[in-house]
C-alpha cells in the first residue's frame, strides 16, 4: 500500500517481532512499512531524526508533574494497573520524561517507583533489578530498536509482575497519512492491539487490553 511507485527496500524486517515486513505508505517523502505478522507499522530507518534533532523535539514538550490534564491521560494506565498490583509494590517508569508525573501518581498510591529515560534520568542502575511492574508510556513509539527494548523491559519484571505500556494504537491505513501521531517526527513505530497480543504469545505471557490505547502484559509466575 503506497502512494507512489519507488521500490520499498527488500531488506527490512520488522523491528518489532523481526518478521517479514511489506512496503506501506510513503508519506511526505518518509516511507513506512507494515508487518503482516504483528500488524505493526514503521518507519524506514534511513528517514530517522538524529539524537540531536530527537532530543531538542523532547524539550518542546510540556508534561509537568501536577497538570491536571496531563495526569487524567496518565490515569488511562494508572488506574487498570494499580488493581492488578499488589500493595507497596515497587516499579519502574521507564522512559519517565524530563516530568515524571506518572511515577509521582503511582508514589501517591504508596507504591515505589523508580526511574529511567536515557535523556533526563540516564542512572543505569534502576536498570539492573526486577520489578513488580514496568510503565512505559507515550515512550514505545519511540523506539528505534523496539524487538531489543521489549526484551530489555521483559528483563525488568519480576514473575507475576506486569509490563504497562501506553501508546496510541493504530486502527485506520486509510487515515494514517493524515493521522497526528504519525506526524510528530520523534514517532517511528505503530502498534495495533494485535501487536501486543501476539508479543505476548510469542513470550508465553497474558495480555489484556483494558482500554484503548493500553496493554497489560503479565509474566508468568513460573
Amino acid at each position: 500500500m503506497s502512494d507512489n511507485t519507488t521500490p520499498g527496500r527488500a531488506d527490512l524486517a520488522c523491528p518489532v517481532c523481526l518478521g517479514s515486513a511489506e512496503d506501506f505508505m510513503t508519506v511526505a517523502a518518509r516511507r513506512y512499512y507494515c508487518c503482516p505478522t504483528c500488524q505493526a507499522r514503521f518507519l524506514d530507518p534511513a528517514d530517522f531524526l538524529s539524537v540531536a534533532q530527537e532530543r531538542a523535539h523532547y524539550q518542546t514538550h510540556q508534561n509537568l508533574v501536577y497538570d491536571s490534564g496531563y495526569r487524567r491521560f496518565l490515569s488511562k494506565l494508572v488506574e487498570p494497573l494499580l488493581q492488578r498490583v499488589p500493595p507497596g509494590a515497587q516499579g519502574l517508569d521507564y522512559g519517565c520524561g524530563p516530568g515524571p508525573a506518572l511515577a509521582a501518581m503511582l508514589q501517591e498510591a504508596e507504591h515505589s517507583v523508580a526511574v529511567y529515560d536515557p535523556c533526563f534520568a540516564p542512572d543505569r542502575a534502576a536498570l539492573a533489578r526486577e520489578y513488580h511492574f514496568v510503565t512505559c508510556t507515550e515512550v514505545a513509539e519511540h523506539f528505534h530498536h523496539p524487538a531489543a527494548e521489549f526484551t530489555r523491559l521483559r528483563g525488568l519484571v519480576r514473575p507475576g509482575g506486569w509490563l504497562a505500556v501506553m501508546t496510541c494504537f493504530q486502527t485506520d491505513d486509510a487515515r494514517f497519512a493524515g493521522w497526528q501521531y504519525r506526524a510528530d517526527p520523534t514517532h517511528v513505530v505503530f502498534y495495533r492491539a494485535e501487536t501486543f497480543v501476539y508479543l505476548a504469545k510469542l513470550w508465553g505471557w497474558r495480555c489484556e487490553i483494558p482500554i484503548k490505547d493500553v496493554a497489560l502484559l503479565q509474566r508468568p509466575l513460573v
